[in-house]
């Protein structure tokens, strides 16, 4: 064998054991034990647990989530608002940034958006406490950054779509 091919074969068997269950236990002794192989029968708490998710990378970035928790994102639409109402989803998606949205169909829903926004026009981006009427990509992009949300490329890209819009009620037949 060369020492190439046993360098693969080593790194490989090194790899696989990396994906190993890993456990959690505590010996007779009141110690704590990480190890990828089962525990003893005298073991106490003994817990399987799932490591892979703690790889670099897969946590949840910082600044976004402390300016989701301060300043969250909701998105006032209606399903007649086609490009800039999808114009402000690509602005958030881009950014990885989470949202809500809020479909302006019923009468209640009408009112709270004209008490956010002073009036009944869509999209209205409101960031936290800030309200932005105004449809560009600045203007959104301005509001998130003020709230201290990270910019596009640093957060994984989001994938929200438009909420589907209501099914008409049934009509009754007439009589």
């Amino acid at each position: 064998m060369t020492t190439r091919t046993l360098v693969l074969v080593v790194a490989a068997l090194a790899a696989t054991s990396a994906w190993a269950q890993q456990y959690r236990w505590i010996d007779e002794k009141g110690r704590v034990h990480y190890t990828d192989t089962p525990p003893p029968p005298s073991a106490k708490s003994a817990q399987k647990k799932n490591l892979k998710g703690n790889a670099v990378g897969l946590q949840p970035n910082y600044a976004l989530s402390q300016a989701a928790k301060s300043s969250p994102v909701k998105l006032y639409s209606h399903p007649d608002c086609q490009d800039p109402c999808q114009l402000a989803r690509d602005v958030l998606n881009k950014r990885g940034i989470p949202f809500t949205e809020i479909s302006a169909i019923d009468a209640a829903k009408v009112e709270e958006l004209k008490r956010v926004s002073g009036g009944a026009r869509v999209p209205v981006l409101v960031v936290g406490g800030q309200v932005e009427s105004t449809p560009s990509a600045e203007a959104y992009n301005q509001a998130l950054d003020l709230a201290g949300y990270p910019a596009a490329g640093v957060t994984r890209p989001g994938n929200q779509t438009a909420p589907t819009p209501p099914k008409p009620a049934p009509q009754s037949p007439p009589s």
